[in-house]
């Protein structure tokens, strides 16, 4: 399992008692450091929660990252040795003394862009497409191995949490 490049930023987040996780859902945080419009909390945020909670209700906390392709690359070489951006990267987390983390997942906006233009659809689309595959893989999914299992669902998904922006 890979750490996760945000584990200092999100070890000051609020701790919330398992009851209380448990009713509103994980803790999510969005970090934008670039300031990525389409990527602002106000638009991402209330989506997120839902299928984060629907998902993944019993779980502390989860992370999504806006970045560049310059991050993006740079992570992708560190963790993945490949010298090269890639659209998502997905970190799945661990047990915590405050409850079970979901993970990290690290979203390259200038990719999304390029993949939203090439299929024909919005930017916001892109985004929540490329969050929900990473959310999948934190929960433990793998497409590269289960024979189609992730796919399959992550379609599934896709057609209940996903509308055409």
């Amino acid at each position: 399992m890979m750490n996760s490049p945000l584990e200092a930023e999100t070890a000051t987040s609020t701790v919330r008692s398992r009851r209380q996780r448990r009713a509103e859902g994980p803790e999510v945080t969005l970090q934008n450091p670039c300031q990525y419009r389409e990527a602002g909390a106000r638009r991402v945020r209330p989506w997120l929660e839902g299928v984060v909670t629907a998902l993944a209700g019993g779980y502390s906390a989860f992370v999504v990252r806006f970045v560049s392709d310059r991050e993006m690359r740079q992570l992708n070489r560190f963790y993945r040795d490949k010298d090269a951006t890639t659209d998502v990267l997905s970190f799945p987390g661990e047990e915590q003394p405050d409850g079970l983390y979901l993970g990290d997942v690290v979203l390259c906006v200038p990719a999304a862009r390029r993949q939203a233009a090439e299929a024909g659809h919005s930017i916001a689309h892109e985004l929540k497409v490329l969050i929900l595959h990473g959310l999948l893989h934190c929960l433990g999914h793998d497409h590269e191995t289960d024979d189609g299992t992730m796919e399959r669902l992550e379609r599934q998904l896709r057609r209940r949490w996903i509308t055409d922006d």
